[in-house]
């Protein structure tokens, strides 16, 4: 399994990633995610329980299993 990486190289395009984050308490959190860019705002959105969203500032993504970067060996 590929481990956390930089969220600068989140996919971007509205599709849903693990994402990893911190909140304004401190408690470090794993979420599924999505970038969006429209009326509420430009940036990643995470459910924080069933009903709500929330803008979340993540600092690392996981890719899915199996989804492994290309390397020139």
């Amino acid at each position: 399994m590929a481990g956390p990486r930089p969220i600068s190289g989140a996919p971007r395009d509205g599709s849903k990633v693990t994402v990893r984050w911190t909140s304004g308490d401190g408690v470090e959190n794993e979420s599924l995610a999505q970038f969006r860019s429209d009326d509420n705002g430009t940036g990643w959105w995470a459910y924080v329980d069933s009903d709500t969203q929330k803008r979340i500032e993540p600092h690392s993504w996981l890719p899915e299993p199996g989804e492994e970067l290309e390397s020139d060996e």
